[in-house]
């Protein structure tokens, strides 16, 4: 979708998408960086940000077959991980025609590789469950496991990896036992290495690995807790840009209230602001009254609850607005990060949750 009659868009920077990997790579100069594009890259449209990276990236990372071949269906070449590997024996053959790599993380699907009879090696990463308890193998299977592949004709090169569950938090002391827990689990393996997430490539120099996946540092977000010492990443830059407009304006006397519920009553005269988006289009409904927003590039406050295709704003100390006047809801004026923690979520759920009423526009193709 690349046209709407609303004034609604999302513009996305691909120079700052370029801009943040080449962080990424300074950071990790010695490790090769799959820019991980999965859930449509973060929303930020899968196919345009690989077709921006393609001619640096080293690879790509995605979560299943479906979005691997939308990239290579698009001309998209080289490297591509899946990070869950395959869901079912039948992938594998998708898997070798459109020559993907794979992640495996249990049994069933090691059983599956070494029962596969691909047309060529396939490129095998092995994950391994340090500490984040969601999928990989124990780290003692690691080398009974490598060892099955090594010896199947069909596996070709292999990579041992594995995902922190607390590196945005640099001061915890979890990561270092992770990484720990890895090495010990690897040591002696000739084998590629690969830990770092978007956290790690910034703040653990320790974790670098061979291979680094930076994810949300791509979209310009910082990937720490608030309060982190490295919270503030100021060499990222934002690569979307939601914007609207204003589309009605009201003036409201002291003591009225404002959209349902009533949940802001104005303390003084107030002028009042309608905006073309709400919780349909992907804004957190969530969003508490004071959530940051920008008209006319001047910071203003959201004010009553979010409806499902509007929000009201307070216009009261912004000058003269006319209706078409730009808002911008998240970008280069409000940070993705301070309108999710204003809505209790997290930017990576602003930006996938981006509804397909939104068009995407892309600067810097």
């Amino acid at each position: 979708m690349t046209r709407s009659a609303r004034p609604l868009r999302a513009r996305i920077h691909l120079d700052a998408i370029r801009h943040n990997y080449r962080h990424a790579k300074s950071h990790t100069p010695h490790a090769r960086a799959l820019a991980v594009v999965k859930a449509n890259a973060y929303g930020h449209g899968a196919v345009a940000v690989a077709q921006a990276l393609a001619a640096e990236a080293d690879g790509f990372a995605v979560a299943c077959v479906e979005e691997a071949l939308e990239l290579r269906e698009s001309g998209i070449r080289g490297r591509m991980v899946l990070l869950e590997g395959v869901f079912s024996p039948d992938e594998l053959a998708l898997v070798d025609q459109a020559e993907l790599a794979l992640v495996v993380h249990n049994h069933t699907q090691l059983a599956w590789l070494l029962a596969a009879a691909p047309s060529r090696p396939l490129e095998v990463w092995i994950k391994l469950d340090t500490g984040m308890h969601r999928v990989g193998f124990a780290p003692s299977e690691f080398h009974a496991v490598n060892a099955q592949l090594a010896a199947c004709p069909h596996i070709g090169a292999r990579v041992a990896m594995t995902h922190f569950a607390r590196a945005d938090e640099t001061a915890h002391p979890y990561t270092a036992a992770q990484l720990a827990t890895f090495e010990h689990a690897v040591s002696g393996a000739q084998i590629g290495r690969s830990l770092a997430n978007s956290a790690a490539v910034l703040a653990w120099p320790a974790a670098q690995g061979d291979w680094t996946r930076p994810g949300i540092m791509l979209y310009g977000v910082s990937p720490f807790v608030a309060g982190d010492p490295h919270a503030a990443t100021p060499a990222l830059r934002p690569a979307m840009t939601l914007e609207s407009a204003v589309i009605a304006v009201r003036e409201l006397a002291a003591g009225e209230p404002v959209g349902y519920g009533g949940r802001f009553v104005c303390t003084r005269p107030t002028r009042v602001g309608v905006v073309a988006i709400g919780y349909a289009d992907g804004y957190p409904r969530h969003a508490r009254n004071g959530t940051q927003v920008a008209v006319n590039g001047q910071l203003t406050r959201l004010i009553g609850r979010v409806s499902m295709d509007m929000i009201t704003v307070d216009l009261t100390d912004c000058g003269a607005v006319q209706l078409g006047d730009p808002v911008e809801l998240w970008g280069q004026t409000v940070a993705a990060r301070a309108v999710a923690e204003a809505s209790d979520t997290i930017a990576y759920q602003l930006f996938t949750g981006l509804g397909r009423r939104v068009p995407r526009l892309y600067d810097g193709a």
